[in-house]
């Protein structure tokens, strides 16, 4: 096992409610005959994390009761109708004190994206400074991998459905893009249409 695998958590942002989805939760969604959550946060697991945490929302108790999830650090996001931002903020202040240096964020919706490209962002972790993300054919996409250096300052400006978006795009020279293009594919599960996607 690797230093990074002990220094770098996987934090799988799973509260949506699935408004385009007419209200299904995303971590919910059926995809190879199980809850996406546990597809996601396996894809965490295979991909190097040994801890994972996982923010829950949108009918948290149901997914409780619905999705196997062993192992993995459970946490409720009681404002996650506020956006992803919130659920943000609620996974990295689940990290304080654990030991985490880092967070290696991955969303429920992306099933194209599995533990290949989780284990190329996390073999580029190298040190709580590291800001480090996939990229699609040069475009960044998820996981993205946050040092905690970074933290605080992605809690004070993550709002609304924006996420990191707006401190990555601040950091933007900061950030090691990954190329991921050749091993996943970064569509979201948002509306009827993408859940041709779900097997």
């Amino acid at each position: 096992m690797t230093e990074n695998n002990e220094q770098v958590a996987g934090l799988l942002l799973a509260a949506g409610g699935g408004r385009r989805l007419g209200g299904r939760p995303k971590a919910l969604l059926e995809h190879k005959g199980r809850p996406l959550v546990e597809y996601a946060a396996r894809a965490l697991r295979e991909g190097g994390c040994t801890r994972v945490h996982v923010v829950l929302g949108a009918q948290s108790d149901t997914v409780r009761s619905r999705a196997e999830l062993p192992g993995c650090v459970l946490v409720d996001n009681p404002e996650w109708e506020d956006g992803m931002g919130s659920s943000l903020r609620a996974g990295l202040a689940s990290l304080a004190g654990t030991g985490a240096r880092a967070a290696l964020v991955s969303l429920v919706d992306q099933p194209g994206i599995g533990p290949a490209a989780v284990a190329r962002v996390l073999a580029a972790y190298r040190s709580p400074a590291s800001l480090v993300s996939a990229s699609y054919e040069g475009v960044r996409g998820h996981p993205v991998l946050f040092g905690a250096d970074h933290w605080a300052g992605i809690t004070a400006t993550a709002t609304g459905d924006r996420g990191a978006r707006a401190y990555l795009k601040e950091h933007s020279d900061a950030i090691t893009l990954v190329e991921c293009g050749d091993v996943a594919q970064p569509y979201d599960i948002d509306t009827e249409g993408d859940l041709v996607h779900l097997e």
